[in-house]
């Protein structure tokens, strides 16, 4: 009787615990995902009718190739330049960790600080050869102007610039934090065997928070298919790009230049799905949620 009553404490606790953590997701999450997708099946001209016409108008609309082309090239150049650049530079830190590890830590982390529009306006003055200190060194590369910086093949480059600068900060610090966790005696016995530091962290470190890894990813996809304020305000200062450059600025465009939301949330559930079936891939494809080492 009273084991029944200890766990049902326990589980009223942990409850209570998640209760708000629940509410959140109801109202910021699964509603609004549940009105894009009803909106999604409405025509704005036919309120009261369901129709898949919205997809079809979308999928064959002549911009959305194009921002599927330009989202995929930056997340292409962004996502193994996040990762590969986090794990290295946390890998780095763990390996050398010292009384100036606490120092470094906030040196990675201090350029997260600048965000969003600030970054933008940050790395268009750093990257503007007209305006930027940097300017020999530009004009040393052949970029002379703004339209030889900002022409639309190197955009790619500069958003995944501006994005590993303002986010790998984060995941050093998660990343470090995940190594940190590893038992002492693990590394001593690598060390033991003969093992270096490159050895180490191929065959020790990585395999052990290889769960941080695919976490990383899943959110550094996401954010990546998601991208808006970087091509927005760029193509508002420099004309570079276009205003529908990635899918979401092409769902604004829908929203708010034609009055369309009906094609705006087909936009993003489109996003939605995708971004559903990539963690889907990642989780059950990796030990994302194997709690215990197998014998």
């Amino acid at each position: 009787m009273q084991s029944q009553r200890a766990a049902l404490r326990r589980n009223v606790t942990g409850w209570s615990f998640s209760a708000l953590y629940v509410a959140f997701l109801l109202v910021f999450g699964l509603i609004p995902v549940i009105y894009a997708i009803y909106e999604s099946l409405h025509l704005a001209l036919a309120p009261g009718q369901w129709s898949f016409n919205n997809y079809v108008t979308v999928f064959t609309d002549f911009r959305f190739l194009p921002a599927v082309v330009n989202v995929l090239t930056f997340m292409v150049i962004w996502i193994p330049v996040m990762v590969f650049g986090t794990l290295l530079l946390a890998l780095l830190l763990h390996e050398r960790a010292s009384r100036a590890t606490g120092a470094l830590r906030l040196v990675y982390f201090l350029p997260g600080a600048v965000t969003g529009s600030a970054a933008v306006m940050l790395w268009y003055f750093m990257l503007s050869p007209e305006l930027s200190p940097f300017a020999p060194a530009l004009e040393a590369f052949g970029w002379e102007t703004n339209n030889d910086m900002f022409s639309e093949s190197n955009l790619p480059w500069i958003f995944a610039l501006v994005a590993f600068i303002t986010g790998v900060g984060q995941w050093i610090l998660i990343m470090f934090g995940s190594l940190q966790s590893i038992p002492t005696e693990v590394l001593e016995a690598a060390r033991i065997d003969g093992a270096g530091p490159i050895r180490t962290a191929l065959s020790v470190k990585l395999p052990l928070v290889g769960k941080y890894v695919a976490y990383m990813v899943i959110l550094s996809f996401a954010g990546a298919l998601q991208i808006f304020v970087e091509p927005s305000l760029f193509y508002s200062i420099t004309k570079a790009g276009s205003s529908w450059w990635s899918l979401n600025q092409l769902g604004y465009s829908f929203a708010f230049a034609q009055g369309d939301f009906g094609m705006s949330a087909t936009v993003s559930v489109v996003l939605l799905v995708i971004s559903i079936l990539a963690a889907m891939i990642l989780v059950f494809r990796t030990n994302f949620f194997q709690t215990e080492v197998d014998d």
